[in-house]
C-alpha cells in the first residue's frame, strides 16, 4: 500500500494561485523528492497531500481511495516537520509511542512498536532519556521513530534536516536512505537541498513556481535535463551557459571556436558541466579564458574562467591543480556532452 495520485491539484490564496495544476503519480514504496528554489510551493504541495493544507481544486487519491475532502487523521500519512516537536517532560519511550496512546492502543503493543522503531533507528539506549539529553540527529530519529510507530501508509518528510549541522546532515541522510530500505514504504520528502535529492530519491519532482518542470530519476535529470530551469538547477556548481548561434549541424561561440551540434539547429543556449571541460593550451579548444578565481576543496578545485564575450565559466579541475589566478588557458568541450536550448529554454537535441 502507498500509491499516491494527484491529479490537476490547484491551490488558491485569494486571487493568487500557488501551484498551477499539478498531475503525479507516486507509485508504492517510491522515494520522491520534491525540490525547487524557495518559494515554488514545494512545502504547500506536501502539506496538501498530508491535508494541513485544502485543495481547491483537483483530486487526490491514496491507494485507490479518493481522499481531496478527507481530514489528515483519515489519510493514513504521517508527517515528519523540520522541527522536532518533541514533548520536552517526556523520555523518548512515551514521546515515540504517544499517538499510539492517544489513539487507545493497548499498552504491550505500544511497547512492542515503540522497541521496534528504536531498534530500526538504533535509539535503544536512548528509551528513558528526555529530548534536551539527545543531540540533533536524536531528537530527529525519535521524531522519524514517532512516525514509524504509526504503520503509516506512507511517510511526507518536510525539510527534516534543515536545522542540522553539516556532518548531522550527511549522518541522517544515511539513516533515512537505510530506513527507506528496510520498511519499503512511500515517502514523499521536501528539501531545497540539491544533495539530499540527488542521494536519496528514487525519482526527484523539480517545481518552478507551482508548476512540474521535470521529473525523473537523479541521473536523468542530471544528463538529459528537459529546459534551462532544470539544467541550472539541477547539479552543483550549476551547469555553464553560454550564448550561441547553431547552423547546418555546427554551433558558434563569440569570440571562441565552435564545433558539431547534430540536431540542435536554432539552439541559442549551449549548456556545458564544469568536470566535462578540459583544459589544454591557448586556441587548442573551444574558448580562451583568464582564470579569475580558483577554490581549492581539497579533491576537486574550481577555476572560475573569464571568456570575454560569453561571460564566466566555472571549471572543475583536480585538487592537484596547479593553475593560479591571472593563467591563461584553452577550455575544450567533451563533444558528448554539450546541452543546447531554443529561445523558450527547452532543450534541444
Amino acid at each position: 500500500m502507498g500509491a499516491i495520485t494527484l491529479n490537476a491539484i490547484e491551490k488558491w490564496f485569494g486571487d493568487v494561485q500557488v501551484i498551477k495544476g499539478v498531475d503525479l503519480e507516486i507509485e508504492k514504496g517510491e522515494f520522491i523528492i520534491f525540490v525547487g528554489p524557495s518559494g515554488c510551493g514545494k512545502s504547500t504541495l506536501l502539506r496538501m497531500i498530508a491535508g494541513l493544507e485544502e485543495i481547491s481544486r483537483g483530486s487526490l487519491v491514496i491507494d485507490t481511495r479518493e481522499v481531496t475532502a478527507e481530514p489528515p487523521a483519515k489519510r493514513g500519512l504521517a508527517m515528519v516537520f523540520q522541527s522536532y516537536a518533541l514533548y520536552p517532560h517526556m523520555s523518548v519511550r512515551d514521546n515515540m509511542g504517544f499517538s499510539l496512546l492517544t489513539a487507545g492502543a493497548p499498552k504491550p503493543e505500544i511497547r512492542e512498536k515503540v522497541d521496534a522503531a528504536a531498534q530500526a533507528l538504533r535509539l535503544e539506549e536512548y528509551l528513558d532519556r528526555r529530548p534536551k539529553d539527545l543531540s540533533g540527529g536524536q531528537r530527529q530519529r525519535v521524531a522519524i521513530g514517532r512516525s514509524i510507530v504509526r504503520d503509516p501508509t506512507a511517510f511526507l518528510f518536510d525539510e527534516p534536516l534543515s536545522n542540522l549541522d553539516a556532518a548531522l546532515r550527511v549522518e541522517m541522510r544515511h539513516e533515512i536512505a537505510k530506513l527507506h530500505e528496510q520498511l519499503t514504504a512511500t515517502m514523499i520528502y521536501v528539501t531545497h537541498d540539491q544533495v539530499e535529492a540527488m542521494t536519496l530519491a528514487d525519482r526527484i519532482v523539480v517545481l518552478n513556481a507551482g508548476r512540474i518542470e521535470q521529473v525523473g530519476t537523479p541521473r536523468q535529470l542530471y544528463e538529459h535535463p528537459a529546459n534551462l530551469f532544470v539544467a541550472q538547477f539541477i547539479g552543483s556548481p550549476k551547469m555553464n551557459v553560454l550564448p550561441c548561434t547553431v547552423s547546418d549541424g555546427q554551433f558558434s561561440l563569440q569570440g571562441g571556436r565552435g564545433g558539431a551540434a547534430p540536431g540542435a539547429d536554432g539552439a541559442v543556449h549551449l549548456g556545458i558541466r564544469p568536470e566535462v571541460i578540459s583544459i589544454v593550451e591557448p586556441g587548442d579548444g573551444q574558448l580562451d579564458g583568464r582564470i579569475d578565481l580558483v577554490e581549492y576543496l581539497g579533491a576537486d578545485t574550481y577555476l572560475i574562467v573569464d571568456c570575454g564575450a560569453v561571460g564566466s565559466l566555472i571549471v572543475r579541475a583536480s585538487g592537484e591543480s596547479e593553475a593560479r589566478v591571472g593563467d591563461r588557458l584553452g577550455l575544450e568541450f567533451a563533444p558528448d556532452k554539450l546541452h543546447f536550448f531554443d529561445t523558450d529554454g527547452v532543450a534541444l537535441a
